[in-house]
């Protein structure tokens, strides 16, 4: 496990005029955000996430969880 110095949060390139290395970043950066969102959005819909009142670990497990659920939803309708 990653120690707290090992982690960063990276954000995007801002202004107009990048250079296309940058514009690269950006959109790999896109790519890598997008299922997160996708995912939190996902955790959203499920009311009892909504004013849940409990420890991180114990939030954690139950996200874990929700996700089988949701994944198991999801292939059922498939």
């Amino acid at each position: 496990m990653p120690s707290r110095a090992d982690l960063s949060v990276l954000t995007p390139y801002k202004g107009k005029d990048k250079p296309e290395s940058q514009k690269q970043a950006n959109r790999a950066h896109a790519k890598l955000r997008g299922p997160g969102e996708r995912a939190n959005a996902q955790l959203k819909s499920w009311k009892i996430l909504r004013k849940l009142r409990c420890s991180p670990s114990k939030a954690g497990h139950l996200c874990k969880a929700i996700a089988v659920l949701q994944n198991h939803r999801i292939a059922q309708a498939a």
